[in-house]
C-alpha cells in the first residue's frame, strides 16, 4: 500500500554570494517513515534544514509540505511542521510545564488537554513539574520534542537528535522515534551518527557537496553494489597476488587480516575467482560476505566522490 508523501524536496538550489551551495536536490518523506538525512560537514544539510522550516529560501525548486508549498503557502505548510535544530530552545529556571505553557501561547489551539497529551507521549508526567535546570540531557531532549508536538506536526524535523546522549538515553530516543513513526508520524532525522541512523532509519538520503549522491531504504543500500568479501586461503600470500591482478576484485589494503584478504567484489564472480585459485594449486578453506555498514558506503560515496 503507497503511503502519502508528507516531505517532497523537488530540484532545490540555494546560491549564496554566486556560491551554489545546494544543487538541485530531490527527495521525499513517506507518512510514518523515519528518515535518515547525512552527510560530512559543509556538505548542505543544515542550509537544506534552513529551507524547509522557512528560514531561508530556495533560489530555485520547491518544498512542499502535505502538499503546501513552503514559499506560497508559508503559514499552511509550516503548520504541520515540528522541528528541534541543533539544541531544543527551553527556560532552564522554568518547570517542563511552564516551559509548554509559554510556547503554547504562541501556537492557536493548543489546549491544557494537549499539553497534558504530548508530556504523556514523551514519558514526562513524574518529572514535568521539576525545573529544567535539573533535566538531564535526555529529558530535556524529550521536552524539545513534545514542545516540537504542541501543534500536532505531520512532520518531525531533528537536528542531531542524539547528540551528547549516553548509551541508554540513545536508545531510549531510537524507541521513542519509532513510537512516533508507528503512529503515522514522518521522522526527518539530520545527523553524523551513522550507527544510530542505521539502527533507527527506514530510508536514508545521502548528501556531498551540495548534492544528492544517495537515496534508498537502509537494507537495500547495504545489499547494492558494495560487497565485502574475506577469502581465508593457503598459501594466502599466492592468493593476494592472483586477486590483487584479477580485473574483478578490489584488494582492501589497509584491511588485509592476518589469516585472510578483504576485497571488494561483486558476488557473481566468486566462482571463477575461487576457480581460478585451485587450479593454481591454492587451498580455499572459507569464503566470507562481510556485510557493509553504512558508514561503510557513506564514506565510499562521500570520501570516493562517487555520485551514484
Amino acid at each position: 500500500m503507497k503511503r502519502a508523501i508528507t516531505l517532497e524536496i523537488d530540484r532545490v538550489e540555494k546560491t549564496i554570494r554566486r556560491n551554489r551551495i545546494i544543487k538541485g536536490i530531490s527527495f521525499s518523506v513517506q507518512e510514518g517513515e523515519v528518515f535518515g538525512f547525512l552527510g560530512p560537514n559543509g556538505s548542505g544539510k543544515t542550509t537544506t534544514i534552513r529551507m524547509m522550516v522557512g528560514l531561508i529560501r530556495p533560489t530555485a525548486g520547491r518544498i512542499r509540505v502535505c502538499g503546501y508549498d513552503i514559499q506560497k503557502d508559508h503559514t499552511e505548510a509550516l503548520a504541520k511542521v515540528g522541528s528541534i535544530v541543533e539544541n531544543p530552545e527551553l527556560y532552564p529556571f522554568l518547570t517542563g510545564i511552564e516551559n509548554l505553557e509559554h510556547f503554547a501561547r504562541m501556537i492557536p489551539g493548543v489546549t491544557r488537554k494537549k499539553i497534558d497529551e504530548v508530556v504523556r507521549r514523551v514519558d514526562l508526567s513524574a518529572r514535568i513539574d521539576d525545573r529544567v535546570k535539573d533535566y538531564s540531557l535526555g529529558m530535556r531532549q524529550r521536552l524539545g520534542i513534545a514542545q516540537a508536538l504542541l501543534g500536532d506536526p505531520k512532520l518531525l524535523i531533528l537536528d542531531e537528535p542524539t547528540n551528547g546522549l549516553d548509551p541508554q538515553g540513545i536508545r531510549e530516543l531510537r524507541a521513542f522515534i519509532r513510537q512516533l513513526a508507528n503512529e503515522g508520524l514522518s521522522v526527518f532525522i539530520s545527523s553524523h551518527m551513522l550507527s544510530e541512523i542505521q539502527l533507527m532509519c527506514d530510508r536514508v538520503a545521502i548528501i556531498n557537496e551540495g548534492s544528492i549522491v544517495r537515496v534508498g531504504a537502509v537494507d537495500e543500500l547495504l545489499t547494492q553494489d558494495f560487497r565485502k568479501i574475506i577469502w581465508y586461503a593457503n598459501p594466502c600470500s599466492e592468493a593476494k597476488n592472483l586477486l590483487v591482478n584479477s580485473p574483478f576484485t578490489k584488494v582492501q589494503e589497509q584491511e588485509t587480516l592476518d589469516d585472510g584478504i578483504v576485497t571488494e567484489v561483486a558476488p557473481e564472480h566468486i566462482p571463477q575467482l575461487t576457480a581460478a585459485l585451485v587450479r593454481q594449486g591454492i587451498e580455499i578453506y572459507g569464503i566470507e560476505w562481510r556485510r557493509p555498514s553504512l558508514e561503510d558506503l557513506f564514506l565510499d560515496m562521500t570520501e570516493g566522490g562517487h555520485h551514484i
